[in-house]
């Protein structure tokens, strides 16, 4: 559920600091200089991610993705057409919450929305890809890095839909962490039990790291040589000079 934090082992030093960036506030705009936003991106951590849970973090592990994929569309050109924000799960229980943190900052309907979410924020990234596109905004793709959210335990200790989400977007792209070597956030994940989607996703693949490492599930490269984090920014890059 991403309770833990990286050991200092897991490459950490590849990856910029997210201090450095604007990208990484809290529900702050991340690389941008424009007045209108033609993309919108949601970076949704998940448990022990943006606020402690069960008095484990804050580690803020999203937030390392959140950093690398601004800088890679800072240094792109296309910053001024783009938004980023940091959210956690908990944040969007409600339809004021989402009014409040996220359609607000939705420029019109016809914006492109991706959503990245990392365990039980994958769960609640998944629900609000659902919602939003019942409300009629565009959801350009949805990333789920190993998602949690199926156990009965978790759904009673955390502010996350107990139902099964329903994913509505163009794109869909799931990430299975699938360790060499195991570490407690692996544990952590399965006893908060992983959602199963296979044969759902448009992309369903596997990487060799922890549940915990949000990093390398958003950014290291799937079958095709390319990562989910290349796929979303490939998509990003084409609306905007398109």
């Amino acid at each position: 559920m991403g309770t833990t934090r990286l050991h200092p082992s897991e490459t950490r030093e590849s990856r910029p600091d997210p201090r450095l960036t604007s990208a990484a506030k809290d529900q702050g705009s991340g690389a941008t200089s424009g007045s209108e936003h033609r993309t919108l991106a949601l970076f949704i951590g998940g448990a022990g991610d943006k606020k402690s849970y069960y008095l484990a973090g804050p580690y803020r592990n999203m937030a390392y993705a959140l950093a690398a994929f601004d800088q890679r569309i800072d240094e792109a050109g296309v910053a001024d057409g783009y938004q980023s924000l940091y959210l956690g799960y908990h944040e969007m229980w409600s339809a004021i919450d989402i009014g409040r943190l996220i359609t607000a900052e939705i420029h019109d309907k016809t914006t492109p929305i991706y959503i990245v979410g990392h365990s039980l924020g994958a769960w609640s990234g998944a629900h609000l890809s659902q919602r939003l596109s019942e409300w009629g905004y565009r959801v350009e793709m949805l990333v789920t890095l190993d998602p949690v959210g199926s156990g009965l335990l978790v759904r009673l200790g955390s502010r996350i839909p107990y139902h099964r989400p329903a994913p509505h977007c163009h794109c869909w792209i799931n990430v299975r962490a699938e360790p060499g070597r195991s570490n407690a956030s692996d544990l952590v994940a399965q006893l908060g039990r992983k959602w199963h989607v296979a044969g759902e996703p448009h992309i369903d693949e596997a990487v060799d790291t922890n549940h915990a490492n949000a990093w390398a599930l958003f950014c290291n490269p799937l079958h095709d040589g390319r990562s989910a984090a290349d796929h979303m920014f490939e998509s990003i890059v084409g609306g905007l000079r398109g």
